[in-house]
């Protein structure tokens, strides 16, 4: 892949990183936020844990997506980028530009899916 494709690719996924951390930062505030509430009564009590629950399930996705973002950082260096991690053959552009963190090509994420690899 070219140098100026790949850091076209790099700039979006650093912008990427950059919005999953804002993000992560904003749900650790509310958490805290949920947690120094003083509930008066059971339902208070149901929701703030409810709250902190979803926060706490945002956060795990943030964390699988920011790992996949470095991981596609590594291959940007590595110059590995763009190519497939299971057939190794190399991916759609298109795919690339929807899901610049992706690391298999539709055929190997589908089979992924689907249990087969």
């Amino acid at each position: 892949m070219e140098n100026k494709k790949l850091k076209l690719f790099r700039e979006k996924l650093v912008q990427k990183k950059k919005e999953i951390l804002e993000a992560y930062e904003k749900n650790k505030t509310y958490g805290k936020e949920a947690d120094e509430e003083g509930a008066q009564d059971i339902a208070d009590k149901a929701s703030n844990s409810y709250t902190k629950e979803f926060l706490f399930s945002l956060s795990n996705n943030e964390r699988d997506l920011l790992q996949l973002v470095d991981e596609a950082l590594v291959r940007i260096d590595d110059h590995r980028f763009g190519v497939c991690v299971v057939c190794e053959d190399e991916m759609d552009r298109k795919r690339l530009e929807a899901v610049p963190w992706a690391k298999r090509c539709i055929s190997c994420q589908e089979k992924q899916e689907q249990g087969l690899l």
